[in-house]
């Protein structure tokens, strides 16, 4: 422990902090915690995050349902989730507190908006009393009400800005404190007041100003007996940015295009949490891509088919209740063979369900989810840096099997953030494309032959003798012409299935995080990548025989996964639904496994994985070895 140079308050030297920061969802915790996100990015940090916002556009002021929070971890340390207990917890009136509260460990600081603390405020949150004077509140953690209201106030008089606007600046006088707290620079949050709020020069200065109240009050008061602070972590070298699941696979959209010489068309309609993407292609115009906002989900997909047709890349993206809209011409788009990607953004369902919460629910339904027979290779990106990877790799294989391909996303990533090294354009794959050339032979060109991916040539329209029939009807073998003959759907069936199902022999082996075989494998996908490897990590380090392999191909599944699972005594598969990977991992492998299943709109904890593994890794011990799967 080191004393500051500037005060006589003790500096802790600590290897990570866990904070989140719980309001009203009007008062500002998204930019808050935005903001210390990117501060401790640029102080060299490994960041974390997690966003949870109200389900309601527009839910009631001070109620439980009405809360907005922002969790973020930052380390000196590598980490992979943005925490499980909090070491400060920031609220700005009761709903807040009541609703986060169970999430701070013991002796953890609470920091309090006591001005938030009213009559109306308890009603609200349906408490009685005022949680903050509970005598089990002030023994179990370090409690610190601050008059963030009237204090802000204070500092933004001279202004004149009235009461409304000025209480609008409480935010950066709670960010200003939370960044004395954990010593983090106010100069990246000051360049961005002055970006953000330039043209508003009232504004911009009472923001600078709550800001720095917020610090002061920290530094001079006796509120805190000490702060704390996190060194760097060690990164592989290279140029960092906080990135974002969604700004993630946007610019990975537009990097696969660049890469392929192919301009880029985005149709979509807005839905959370998908509607993101649209808003980060937009800033892309310059690299040739087009965004357009159809009227609804069917007119988004049909347009990218149309785009897709005329040679251009195609994309569209929506979460679970659009992809059931976009179903049919999904399967429109398998028929006709052509690339594009399609993306779904997963949140918890049934229906329009839980339309700001995480979910994993999606998978049977991109997979089955058409009418026929109609597979379509299906990708999820274990992290918002991934999704960029995922989005090129995604059209790599659209391109190379002429098929549409689905981005299986899930609103954990897409709305969490990490440190991203930002890749040089060698570095990055070649997608080549090559389209038939125009001939004087109108009979010469066969628009179902296929090279040796089972792949149809993509002729551009417009191409002199590339002249050929599309549409939903099954075609004929090699002429594209309809047929209605039994045996060519059959042949034309499987053909469609194999060319999926071959892309198994092009992608990377699975690959495992520990032995290849042993008491117990926990397999993982999507967003549940950051909780299971950590919690598998731990595991291992407390003597188990456990292994972790993260799935991202889940269809067609990497060619070893089957020898994979039958190495191990117990397979354990983790996941935000009630068990659909696991059901489709049993029925390909004839592989039993266990289910570790969660449908609260919540990500996995560490600490209840590590739990439930454990007791399964335990048992494994105990097994007699002969019971292993049998190949």
């Amino acid at each position: 422990m080191t004393v500051s140079p500037t005060t006589t308050k003790k500096v802790q030297s600590v290897s990570g902090i866990t904070v989140r920061l719980a309001g009203d969802s009007g008062d500002g915790m998204q930019l808050l915690g935005t903001q210390l996100t990117n501060t401790s990015a640029l102080a060299g940090n490994d960041v974390a995050t997690f966003p949870d916002f109200p389900a309601e556009i527009r839910a009631p002021r001070g109620t439980r349902a009405g809360v907005s929070g922002f969790q973020v971890q930052f380390a000196s340390e590598e980490i992979f989730t943005p925490g499980d207990v909090l070491d400060a917890l920031v609220v700005m009136n009761p709903a807040a507190m009541v609703t986060n509260l169970g999430d701070l460990r013991k002796g953890g600081i609470l920091i309090a908006n006591e001005d938030g603390f009213n009559d109306k405020e308890f009603k609200l949150a349906k408490v009685e009393s005022n949680p903050l004077e509970a005598s089990v509140i002030e023994e179990t953690y370090r409690v610190v009400k601050v008059p963030m209201t009237t204090l802000t106030r204070d500092a933004v008089a001279s202004f004149d800005l009235g009461v409304k606007l000025a209480d609008r600046c409480k935010n950066f006088f709670a960010m200003g404190l939370v960044y004395w707290l954990f010593g983090r620079s106010l100069e990246p949050t000051l360049r961005f007041i002055e970006d953000k709020f330039g043209k508003k020069p009232d504004v911009a200065a009472a923001n600078v100003a709550a800001l720095r109240a917020g610090w002061a009050f920290g530094e001079t008061t006796e509120a805190f007996g000490e702060s704390y602070q996190v060194e760097a972590a060690e990164l592989k070298p290279g140029t960092y940015r906080n990135i974002m699941g969604n700004q993630a696979i946007a610019m990975g959209l537009v990097a696969a295009s660049k890469v392929s010489n192919k301009e880029m068309f985005y149709g979509t309609y807005p839905i959370t949490p998908a509607s993101d993407i649209l808003h980060e292609l937009t800033k892309f115009k310059n690299f040739g891509v087009r965004t357009f906002q159809a009227e609804d989900e069917i007119a988004a997909i049909c347009a990218t088919i149309g785009a897709a047709f005329g040679g251009s890349m195609g994309v569209t993206a929506s979460s679970g209740p659009g992809i059931a809209l976009k179903g049919e011409a999904m399967g429109l788009g398998m028929m006709l063979e052509l690339p594009m990607i399609i993306i779904d953004v997963q949140r918890g369902g049934p229906s329009t369900g839980l339309p700001t919460k995480t979910e994993q629910s999606d998978l049977l339904q991109v997979m089955f989810g058409r009418n026929g027979e109609s597979p379509l290779p299906v990708l999820a990106p274990r992290s918002p840096g991934d999704c960029f990877d995922i989005a090129i790799e995604a059209w790599r294989i659209a391109t190379e099997c002429m098929c549409p391909v689905i981005i299986l996303s899930d609103g954990y990533i897409a709305n969490g953030s990490e440190p991203w090294r930002v890749p040089k354009m060698s570095e990055l794959p070649k997608i080549e494309i090559s389209h038939p050339e125009g001939t004087d032979d109108e009979t010469a060109f066969k628009p179902y032959a296929r090279d040796e991916n089972l792949a149809r040539p993509w002729a551009v329209p417009g191409t002199p003798g590339l002249m050929h029939r599309v549409g939903g009807l099954e075609k004929e073998d090699v002429t594209g012409n309809v047929s209605y003959d039994p045996a060519n759907h059959q042949h034309m069936t499987n053909t469609r299935a194999a060319k999926v199902a071959n892309i198994a022999k092009r992608i990377p082996a699975q690959d495992v995080f520990g032995e290849t075989s042993g008491d117990v494998l926990v397999i993982s996908w999507g967003g549940t990548y950051g909780s299971c490897h950590t919690a598998v990590d731990r595991i291992r380090k407390a003597g188990h025989k456990v292994s972790h392999a993260h799935v991202r191909y889940m269809n067609p599944m990497p060619a070893n996964m089957g020898e994979l699972m039958k190495s191990f005594t117990k397979v354990v598969v983790p996941e935000l639904n009630t068990g659909q990977l696991r059901m489709l991992l049993r029925a390909e492998h004839l592989v039993d496994c266990i289910g570790i299943n969660k449908v609260q709109g919540k990500p996995f904890t560490v600490t209840e994985l590590v739990e439930q593994i454990s007791a399964i890794a335990v048992d494994a011990e105990a097994s007699d070895p002969g019971k292993r799967h049998a190949s």
